[in-house]
C-alpha cells in the first residue's frame, strides 16, 4: 500500500511529505545527527567524575598520585579523541555511503556505536581509562560517518520542493541531540558519580532504535538507479515515498541526473581542488565552514559557565541555566526554515553574523565592567543567548541549507558536513574549564 499525504487536498499534496517519508527522516535523524549532537553535550556532566575515576585508576596501578599536568594531557585526549574520530568516520563516510548504499551505511554505522557504547560501559569496572579513550574514538567515528550520509540520503529521497526542508532536518536532530545529552546529564537523572558509565554508554539507545526502524523504510531511490542500476527498485522506493501519483516526475529528475553523469565516478575530496567546474563551490564552502568556525561561538560556550557565576546563579543552578543555550538552538532549528522563506539566505547570513558583532562588543563591554553595577553581569548573560540566537538563525541553520545546494553539482558525497559543525569543539572547552580547573 502507498503512503498517504499528511494533509488531503493537492495543495498539501505539493507542500507536504508522506508519512512515510516523515518517519524516514526521524528514523535516518535519531542515528545521525541527533547521535552526533548527543554524545558531544553527555561528555560535559561527567568531568569531574571522570578526572576522579583517572585519578584513582592510576594511584591504585601505579601506587602513586597522577600528576596535575598529566591529568589534563588524559582529559584532553578524551576529549578531543572524539574529534579525530569524527574526522576519519567523514573520510569513510562517503565511501561507505557508496559501497553499502546510503541505508546500509547508516545501519553498519550503528554496530560501532554500541562497540562504542560497551568500551565506554565497561571501562569504570575493569579500571581501564584506555577503554573510554577507545570507546570516545569510536562514538568519534559514528557520528562522522552519520553526519555524512545523514544529510546524503535525506537530499536524495526529499522531493525538489521539500529539499531545503529536508535539509533543516539534519540541524533539527543535531540540536535535538545536543539539548537531550543536557538533560540526561542533570544529576537528577544520570548525572550522579555512581551513574556516568551508563550515561555514556547511553549512545546506544539511538543506535539500536534506527536498527530497529530504519530497515522497514526503502533505499535512497538515487542510489539505487545510479550507483546500482536497479530501475525497478528505485521506482518502488519512489511510490513508498511520494506515492503513486507523483513519483513519476521525480523519477525523470533522477534519469537526467544519470545521463548528465554519463558514468563520471564519484570524486574524492582532494580531486575537488584541481577541478575547475567547482572550484568557487569549493571557495564557498570553505569560506562559509571558515566563518563559522572562527565566528567566536565556541569561546562563548567556553565563557558562559563564567558569565553565569558572576551574574549570582549558584553552582547548583548553572546546569539548568545552560539548558536555556541548547533550547535556543531547538528554538532556532525550528524556525529558521520559516525566516528563510521570508528573508533569504543571503540576509540572514549576513544579518547574522552583523548581530553576533553586536553582541560580541556588548558582551566585552560587560565582562569589564561588570563590577562597577549590580545589574552588568545580567546584561553579559542576555548577551550570550542573544549571540546564540544569532548564530542559529543565521550562519548554522542557512549554511546548514545552503550548503548543499551548492554542492548539488558536485558529485563529492559526505566530506563537507563534519566541517559545517562548530560543536566538535565545544565539549573540549566546557569539558576542559568545568573539570580540570577542579581536579
Amino acid at each position: 500500500m502507498e503512503s498517504q499525504p499528511l494533509l488531503r487536498g493537492s495543495s498539501a499534496r505539493s507542500k507536504l511529505p508522506s508519512w512515510t517519508l516523515f518517519l524516514a527522516v526521524c528514523a535516518v535523524g535519531i542515528g545521525g545527527t541527533f547521535q552526533y549532537g548527543y554524545n558531544v553535550s553527555i561528555i560535559n556532566a561527567p568531568t569531574q567524575h571522570i578526572h576522579r575515576f583517572l585519578n584513582e585508576t592510576w594511584t591504585n596501578r601505579y601506587h602513586k598520585a597522577l600528576n596535575p599536568d598529566l591529568l589534563t594531557f588524559l582529559w584532553s585526549v578524551i576529549a578531543s579523541v572524539f574529534s579525530l574520530g569524527g574526522m576519519c568516520g567523514a573520510l569513510v563516510g562517503g565511501s561507505m555511503a557508496i559501497r553499502l548504499g546510503r541505508k546500509g551505511a547508516l545501519l553498519m554505522n550503528n554496530i560501532i556505536a554500541m562497540l562504542a557504547s560497551i568500551l565506554m560501559g565497561i571501562s569504570f569496572p575493569t579500571g581501564l581509562f584506555e577503554l573510554l579513550i577507545a570507546g570516545r574514538f569510536l562514538i568519534g567515528i559514528n557520528s562522522g560517518v552519520g553526519i555524512c550520509v545523514q544529510p546524503l540520503y535525506l537530499g536524495e529521497v526529499a522531493p525538489k520542493h521539500l529539499r531545503g526542508g529536508m535539509a533543516m532536518g539534519s540541524s533539527i536532530f543535531l540540536t535535538g541531540g545536543i539539548l537531550m545529552g543536557q538533560i540526561i546529564g542533570l544529576r537528577e537523572l544520570l548525572g550522579e558519580e555512581m551513574y556516568w558509565p551508563l550515561l555514556l554508554s547511553s549512545s546506544c539507545l539511538p543506535a539500536f532504535a534506527q536498527l530497529l526502524f530504519l530497515p522497514w523504510f526503502p533505499e535512497s531511490p538515487r542510489y539505487l538507479l545510479i550507483d546500482r542500476g536497479d530501475e525497478l527498485s528505485c521506482v518502488k522506493a519512489l511510490k513508498r515515498f511520494h506515492g503513486s501519483s507523483e513519483y513519476e516526475r521525480e523519477m525523470e529528475d533522477i534519469q537526467r541526473e544519470s545521463f548528465a553523469l554519463d558514468g563520471e565516478k564519484a570524486k574524492k575530496p582532494w580531486q575537488l581542488f584541481t577541478d575547475r567546474a567547482v572550484r568557487w563551490q569549493l571557495i564557498t564552502v570553505i569560506v562559509m565552514t571558515m566563518g563559522q568556525q572562527l565566528s567566536g561561538i565556541n569561546a562563548i560556550y567556553f565563557y558562559a559557565t563564567y558569565v553565569f557565576e558572576q551574574a549570582g546563579i549558584s553552582a547548583e543552578h548553572i546546569p539548568y541555566v545552560t539548558l536555556g543555550t541548547g533550547a535556543c538552538e531547538c528554538l532556532t532549528a525550528l524556525t529558521c526554515g520559516l525566516l528563510i522563506d521570508y528573508v533569504g539566505r543571503r540576509y540572514l547570513i549576513i544579518g547574522g553574523y552583523l548581530l553576533m558583532t553586536f553582541w560580541s562588543i556588548v558582551l566585552t563591554f560587560s565582562l569589564t565592567y561588570q563590577e562597577l553595577y549590580p545589574w552588568v553581569p545580567y546584561v553579559s548573560m542576555t548577551s550570550i543567548f542573544a549571540f546564540i540566537l544569532s548564530f542559529g538563525l543565521g550562519p548554522e541553520q542557512t549554511e546548514a541549507v545552503l550548503l548543499p545546494g551548492v554542492l548539488a553539482g558536485v558529485l563529492l558525497r559526505g566530506c563537507f558536513p563534519l566541517l559545517c559543525n562548530s560543536r566538535d569543539k565545544k565539549q573540549i572547552f566546557s569539558g576542559n574549564r568545568k573539570g580540570i580547573s577542579q581536579a
